[in-house]
């Protein structure tokens, strides 16, 4: 069913097999929480140099642990609060290049540096975010962002 696949040409080339690998794979499965692993499965093969990718979800006024590849994280997130809740309350891509500079980060893990965090968008409403920490400072780049953003929308057609 599954086999690895070589992501070749420029990145945005590999974002673009990245996200039909995606859909393939989610094609068919229509429960949130198996498709939500299954992503952040994908994208931790994918993608160098991070340390945490994975997804918080929506509950009322503040985002609970999702589905996710890394060490244990924060279970429970305030909107608003760390790059995660401010991703919901802006409603847009952030992208925090030095997490130590952002105020009001919080610390899941010490080791991150850096972070990319976008919202789960679904009929004009926030569900959720998908968020991704890195080891590196700066490690995403424009085309990361707008691959990842690709890769959500396609996620998005599944769950």
């Amino acid at each position: 069913m599954f086999s690895q696949i070589n992501y070749e040409g420029s990145i945005a080339d590999q974002y673009n097999t990245l996200a039909k690998q995606l859909d393939a794979l989610l094609t068919g499965e229509t429960d949130r929480i198996a498709n939500l692993s299954n992503a952040s499965a994908l994208l931790n093969q994918f993608l160098p140099n991070i340390n945490w990718v994975g997804f918080y979800l929506l509950q009322q006024d503040e985002l609970v642990l999702g589905p996710f590849q890394g060490l244990p994280a924060c279970v429970r997130i305030p909107i608003g609060r760390g790059v995660c809740g401010t991703a919901v309350s802006q409603k847009e891509t952030l992208v925090v290049k030095d997490v130590h500079a952002f105020p009001g980060h919080i610390a899941c893990d010490a080791a991150s540096q850096s972070e990319i965090v976008i919202p789960l968008i679904q009929q004009d409403q926030v569900i959720g975010v998908l968020d991704i920490d890195s080891p590196i400072k700066d490690r995403f780049s424009v085309e990361d962002q707008a691959g990842l953003e690709h890769f959500v929308q396609t996620l998005m057609l599944h769950i």
